[in-house]
């Protein structure tokens, strides 16, 4: 079976910026996209749970893409100005996929 380069971006970013993230994928053409509720985790703050949250301010999410390479600049462009100023990570991996039409 015929693989095809692509690169998989992962976004981790405060669930209230969720909206912004979608707008930037969508505005450089990303129609396909995964959004995963994150659990808790570790950084610079230390240790953090999304345990006994009632609402979104703190909860933290997980945006991830899988893109053709030639588009990988344009997207990271559109994401640099929302993730400028909030507590996020952005995450790019070289990966394969299987009908590259779709991407």
């Amino acid at each position: 079976m015929q693989m095809h380069d692509a690169r998989r971006v992962e976004v981790m970013i405060e669930a209230v910026m969720e909206k912004q993230i979608t707008r930037a994928l969508e505005e450089v053409g990303v129609t396909g996209y995964t959004i995963l509720p994150v659990l808790g985790g570790s950084g610079a703050s230390g240790r953090w749970t999304r345990e006994g949250q009632v609402s979104r301010a703190f909860s933290m999410i997980a945006v991830i893409c899988l893109i053709s390479p030639h588009r990988l600049d344009a997207l990271l462009e559109a994401l640099f100005p929302v993730l400028d100023e909030h507590i996020g990570v952005v995450s790019v991996t070289d990966t394969h996929i299987l009908r590259a039409e779709r991407f």
